[in-house]
């Protein structure tokens, strides 16, 4: 699914405004080796990113977010496609002509010298002035709390702050884009979430375009304006984290956004008399839930066909008997209590599924419970294509 078409970001001059990325066909394709098939890594993208907007590409180990992050770097030729940066067509333009920073991985420091002149040394190159330099430098170490480092080199850091550093000679040479290819995987928890915050300061304060690949749907969720979901080499959908996580375009988002995933169960939409119901899991007891409302309208042109139905852990309900739509009693294989909740991976007679449930008491491996059904948070994905079946599902309320 490629990315759905948005206005261009234009001035009112009409130029294409600073920052303003467009992807259009980009692909890339590396040639097989000893008799070996080629390799896609990149198929055909599509994708408009505004001045300013902060957009995390987001996927699984393979995707192709971080070739396409290269291609637009200037790492990689793009075997087709066009890029344009502020307007610009940018393919054949070595990295430096491209206007963008790139803070990588492995932060990319010169051990050999110290933080102040790992800052300056691009603005070195550029022949800045003596004086331009110090005040730019001195005014980004404040803006990252370096002050105090200038003179230690890289070895004598913490993780954060070389990545701190590796995140001041971006800023210093005032790009028009940031690119930041997955910068906090080799940090710890603690310093990741810590990062994750002064990045998204950093963006509030500088207003720069920048794209951050990330294969941590948390770091995703929380950093991004927008998300662009990959996988195998395409777009499977770009919106907001709040859409992404509520109307997922496909079964590979569904199950790709949410910790733990969203739960799916392979069956049929099947009609009786003048009521449709869901049929699917595997087992003796298949999982039988009535379509009612705006679901059976959805589910309608559907009848009779293959289909999957998503679930998130945390709308399911823990519920006395007697409540409708009530699942199939389940038995508690696996508890994991975390304190304010706990996720619950639960066995029935027509398969299993997870619960993030309250966690005012403590479950144990063979306890039997039984869950409410909310039907207005269900979704439901043509089995064939992997679509949601009516984008919007049950017309879920806001949460």
């Amino acid at each position: 699914m490629q990315a759905p078409d948005r206005p261009s970001a234009l001035p009112a001059g009409g130029a294409p405004a600073k920052g303003a990325v467009r992807l259009r066909g980009l692909a890339k394709t590396y040639p097989g080796e000893r008799g070996h098939a080629p390799t896609v890594a990149v198929k055909g993208v599509d994708l408009e990113i505004e001045p300013g907007e902060f957009m995390v590409l987001v996927g699984p180990s393979g995707c192709g977010k971080s070739t396409t992050l290269r291609m637009v770097a200037g790492l990689e030729e793009p075997s087709a496609g066009s890029i344009e940066i502020g307007g610009r067509d940018v393919v054949g333009l070595e990295p430096k002509e491209r206007g963008i920073a790139m803070v990588f991985q492995n932060y990319a420091l010169y051990p050999h010298m110290s933080v102040f002149n790992n800052l300056a040394f691009g603005l070195k190159l550029a022949k800045r002035k003596s004086e331009e330099i110090r005040e730019t430098v001195t005014r980004t170490a404040g803006v990252l709390g370096l002050e105090a480092v200038l003179h230690r080199k890289p070895n004598a850091l913490s993780g954060g702050q070389r990545q701190r550093v590796a995140l001041g000679r971006a800023i210093v040479r005032d790009p028009a884009v940031f690119l930041f290819d997955e910068p906090l995987s080799n940090l710890d928890a603690k310093m990741r979430v810590q990062m994750r915050a002064e990045i998204s300061q950093l963006h509030a304060r500088l207003r720069s375009t920048m794209i951050y690949v990330t294969h941590d749907q948390v770091e995703a969720m929380t950093m991004g304006d927008r998300i662009c979901v990959m996988n195998e080499g395409a777009i499977m959908q770009v919106a907001d984290p709040l859409t992404l996580y509520r109307e997922p375009a496909n079964v590979f988002v569904a199950g790709f956004i949410g910790s733990p995933p969203m739960n799916l169960v392979s069956g049929t939409i099947q009609g009786r008399a003048a009521a449709l119901h869901f049929v699917g899991g595997q087992g003796p007891e298949p999982l039988d839930i009535p379509l009612e409302g705006t679901l059976a309208e959805i589910a309608r042109g559907h009848q009779g066909r293959p289909a999957v139905l998503g679930i998130r852990p945390e709308h399911l309900v823990l519920t006395p008997a007697g409540a409708c739509h009530l699942l199939p009693p389940m038995t508690v294989e696996l508890a994991e209590p975390t304190g304010a909740e706990s996720i619950l991976y639960l066995r029935g007679a027509w398969g299993g599924l997870s619960a993030r449930i309250a966690g005012d008491r403590l479950h144990k491996t063979g306890d039997n419970v039984s869950l409410h059904l909310p039907l207005d948070r269900i979704h439901l994905f043509d089995a064939e294509t992997g679509l949601a079946i009516g984008r919007t599902s049950a017309g879920r309320a806001p949460d």
